[in-house]
């Protein structure tokens, strides 16, 4: 979900969950040790509850993201072990990882180690032709004896050579059954299942027989389609489904802070244009907004001229 993510992304969900923990893109625990900060790891408070996703290999490097992580107001850090991209791979963290469960599992000790957040886990069922069940629970077991007690399984085995990003999204079979046996034979460990959900209704399918579930661009392409997510997974009957119009209202003080500071509209209203599909004039609606949006002097009154047409319409 890497330039998908971002801080701007997530204060839109936040709009559609109160309660749901929104995830970072992948930040590179070397590239922290390097500086920036402030673009790295700046998020605005509204989005909270929020996990900040390292990519990394080196104990030593994570220790001191994970600090920073702490210091900078996470709620947890979770160590990606499941990107199949040729660059994370040249890099020699992301999936090719699983590989080694040990070095996994120090970088973890190491983590755990360097602060009082939650260091949790998120992987593949296995890479390249290393994708039996017996090696993914050796995988599991290696990591979660350092300390790690809860995993997100990506339930796709990734192959490193030969496919690109985006088919190893789609081309390894899903295989639910796996992830299953893994929380039915680890029962003390908490394991989310990711990979394939597209709707509110496959999650709950899902939480049947896992205690947790990750969704990403099926948020991304559809984030109205979650508004009842609250409801329906943490039981939370205060909160009703918003419109399309109200999670915009909602995004625009988060638009005029990030403006304020100098930042521009675009990368904020970049996300916003999923927010209506399925309707006559859904088209013009993001074709205008995009235009407006797109000029380097835009501001969040655009945003509210889009909300009161959204508001014309109902919607």
């Amino acid at each position: 979900m890497m330039d998908y993510t971002d801080r701007h992304f997530r204060v839109l969900m936040r709009q559609v969950s109160r309660h749901a923990l929104l995830y970072t893109e992948m930040v590179v625990a070397q590239a922290l040790h390097h500086g920036r900060c402030e673009v790295l790891l700046g998020f605005d408070p509204e989005e909270k509850p929020i996990a900040l996703q390292l990519g990394g290999d080196e104990p030593k490097l994570l220790a001191e993201a994970a600090e920073l992580a702490q210091r900078w107001g996470y709620d947890e850090v979770n160590l990606n072990v499941g990107c199949p991209s040729p660059k994370v791979k040249q890099g020699r963290f992301g999936a090719c990882l699983m590989a080694k469960p040990q070095q996994v599992a120090d970088c973890v000790a190491a983590m755990q180690a360097a602060c009082d957040l939650p260091i949790t886990v998120k992987h593949r069922i296995g890479i390249d032709k290393q994708d039996s069940y017996e090696e993914l629970l050796h995988f599991v077991d290696v990591v979660a004896a350092a300390g790690c007690n809860r995993f997100a399984v990506h339930a796709r085995k990734a192959w490193l050579d030969g496919m690109d990003p985006k088919q190893n999204r789609t081309v390894p079979p899903l295989r639910y059954e796996l992830v299953h046996a893994l929380k039915r034979d680890r029962p003390l460990l908490t394991v989310e299942l990711n990979g394939g959900l597209e709707t509110l209704e496959d999650c709950n399918e899902q939480l049947k027989k896992v205690d947790g579930v990750m969704v990403g661009r099926a948020a991304y392409a559809h984030p109205l389609q979650w508004t009842l997510v609250d409801q329906k997974v943490f039981g939370d009957h205060s909160r009703q489904p918003l419109k399309a119009s109200e999670v915009l209202r909602g995004v625009i003080p988060h638009a005029e802070r990030w403006c304020s500071a100098g930042g521009r509209l675009w990368p904020i209203a970049r996300h916003l244009v999923h927010l209506v599909e399925g309707v006559s004039g859904a088209r013009y609606w993001r074709r205008q907004l995009s235009r407006e949006a797109g000029e380097r002097s835009a501001r969040p009154e655009v945003l509210k001229r889009a909300a009161e047409q959204l508001e014309d319409r109902g919607l």
